[in-house]
């Protein structure tokens, strides 16, 4: 009869049943301590401005490792980068573009001005806006630019260019239209918040009648005839 050949294993490194596999290096991130670092990045980066704050607070604030930083976003401009998109995600999430929406245009178009608006009259935005205006790191700024409000019109540019496509708007250029838009809804009422010259922030019922009559404006200039 044929004898079985033994195992391959060694004698001398028997394996444990409670052993645990070793983590491979593709092994996905702790998506926690991402959202963590994010939060941290965003608080510290609005309270001291980009070059006051350095990755240990960062990972001191999020309660992580200054290697877990790094292993998330590599450095602090890819940091700062995504601390304002997620910023801008939150208060314009990208199905608020998509088509189709819910409602008559007037209404998506309101919805789109009341998000843009609550984004930007947050406390964190117009902290973050007056530390931008005190940079002198030019590279810092247009990064600033390209992650939060040139991301925001590009989507907004699209949303407008899919609704002259469906005959909805009459509009020969939609990047300027979406310029227009968007200081339209920004208005007097977010420059004064900018400036500190409101003792109180303004009521719901005055941004709204804001909001709406910039709707009605933009419609006016570019509904069909």
């Amino acid at each position: 009869m044929t004898r079985q050949p033994a195992s391959a294993s060694s004698p001398s490194t028997p394996q444990k049943a409670t052993d645990k596999p070793v983590p491979g290096p593709g092994r996905p991130k702790d998506l926690g301590k991402r959202a963590a670092i994010l939060d941290a990045a965003k608080r510290l980066f609005v309270s001291h401005g980009y070059l006051n704050v350095s990755m240990d607070q960062i990972a001191a604030e999020a309660g992580v490792s200054k290697l877990t930083v790094y292993s998330h976003f590599g450095d602090k401009e890819t940091l700062f980068s995504e601390a304002i998109r997620s910023k801008c995600s939150e208060m314009l999430p990208a199905d608020l573009f998509e088509m189709p929406l819910e409602g008559s245009l007037r209404e998506q178009l309101l919805a789109i001005a009341r998000a843009f608006f609550a984004l930007v009259g947050s406390d964190e935005a117009l902290a973050l806006h007056r530390v931008m205006l005190t940079q002198t790191d030019e590279p810092l700024r247009q990064l600033f630019w390209q992650s939060g409000p040139q991301a925001v019109h590009d989507a907004f540019a699209d949303f407008l260019r899919a609704r002259i496509a469906s005959g909805e708007l009459v509009i020969d250029d939609a990047d300027r239209a979406a310029h227009q838009f968007f200081v339209l809804a920004k208005g007097h009422l977010h420059n004064s918040m900018l400036c500190g010259l409101l003792a109180e922030p303004p009521l719901p019922a005055e941004v709204d009648a804001h909001l709406q009559a910039t709707v009605d404006f933009f419609l006016r200039a570019y509904a069909p005839r």
